[in-house]
């Protein structure tokens, strides 16, 4: 391990802690406990690599700031995570996440579209109690970002969502505004402009920041829908961590949700128009009538087709897109975490 990973490792194993202490300081257990407060704090406890509040911190120190008034707001971005999964959970009709039956499968959907609402509320209250750590000025500036932000996911989802719907399939560019949206902002730009904005630093630099985290969240993005494709069974019961950990989703789940994903628009475009006519039959059927050996039909043709080396190749681009964009920023050890995040969350999956 470089000595730079090293000091990565010793920043997220320092402030991911905190973190968490003060994401479950606002996930109190109070009635009602079983329909609500309970399972509000059931994926947080599951754990998770902490990469959007880890993001916000290292971008605070990086220009300039200090780190410890960005904590709040970093906690923030992990609970609107929370949210998110708990409803993307819900639209994809998904089985597993971070090792354990998805929260809709334990609860139900009702019950968990509830406690999806109300991770989004305590998004708020928490950006709304950052006024006594960063003044008005910031804190309402805080509230917009990430108000806008969640306009572009929800934005990102109705198309990723939609399509499904309407058996299209988008062009790469459709596909690449879609990742912008739904995970561009609030993987990367929106942590990344959040820990900008408490540092108080310039208009350049926060742009420069911005784009950093977009282009590694859609790297990140891609990548994760390769180890979609790629994890092996037993990387499905295994949790990720903040520097460890598996996949902790059903291998292949992307195909029986019929997702529409960089590696199957790439094999749809390669292949003959008979094997195009039985992907396709796949993708559209019931997630209940794909079977296991649907799935795996699919992987391989991915992989003889060579699109999962084209997405590989896509996201590898995007990461490199993302460095560029560090040059912009004070040298120094903070920029040089910042590199090393992207490489621990990105380039070595390639």
């Amino acid at each position: 391990m470089s000595a730079v990973a090293a000091e990565l490792r010793d920043f997220l194993e320092h402030y991911i802690p905190l973190i968490e202490q003060e994401l479950f300081s606002f996930l109190p257990v109070q009635e009602p406990e079983e329909f609500m407060y309970r399972p509000m704090r059931d994926y947080p406890e599951r754990g998770g690599k902490r990469s959007r509040p880890a993001l916000v911190l290292l971008a605070c120190q990086a220009l300039g700031g200090d780190v410890n008034t960005a904590i709040r707001t970093a906690t923030a971005f992990e609970m609107f995570q929370s949210f998110a999964v708990v409803h993307d959970d819900i639209e994809d009709d998904s089985d597993l996440r971070r090792g354990r039956p998805c929260i809709h499968r334990l609860i139900g959907t009702p019950l968990s579209i509830n406690v999806g609402d109300a991770l989004y509320a305590k998004v708020f209250e928490m950006l709304c109690d950052n006024r006594e750590i960063l003044g008005a000025e910031k804190t309402l500036e805080l509230i917009k970002q990430m108000t806008l932000g969640s306009r572009e996911t929800f934005e990102g989802q109705a198309y990723d969502v939609g399509w499904i719907r309407q058996r299209y399939i988008p062009t790469e560019a459709e596909f690449m505004a879609m990742l912008r949206k739904k995970t561009g902002w609030y993987t990367g730009r929106g942590p990344c402009t959040a820990g900008a904005i408490i540092a108080g630093c310039a208009p350049e630099e926060r742009q420069a920041i911005g784009e950093y985290g977009e282009a590694m969240a859609i790297a990140f993005q891609i990548r994760d829908d390769l180890l979609n494709l790629l994890s092996t069974e037993e990387d499905e019961g295994k949790a990720p961590g903040v520097t460890g950990g598996a996949y902790g989703k059903e291998r292949g789940g992307d195909i029986a949700e019929g997702k529409r994903t960089l590696i199957i628009i790439d094999l749809l475009r390669k292949c003959t128009t008979p094997e195009q006519e039985k992907v396709l039959a796949i993708l559209h059927s019931d997630r209940c009538d794909t079977s296991q050996q649907d799935i795996d039909r699919v992987i391989d043709m991915a992989q003889d087709y060579g699109a999962v080396a084209y997405a590989e190749q896509v996201g590898e681009k995007k990461a490199e897109e993302s460095l560029a964009h560090l040059g912009f920023l004070p040298a120094g050890p903070a920029r040089d975490r910042l590199r090393e995040m992207l490489a621990f969350f990105v380039q070595r999956a390639f």
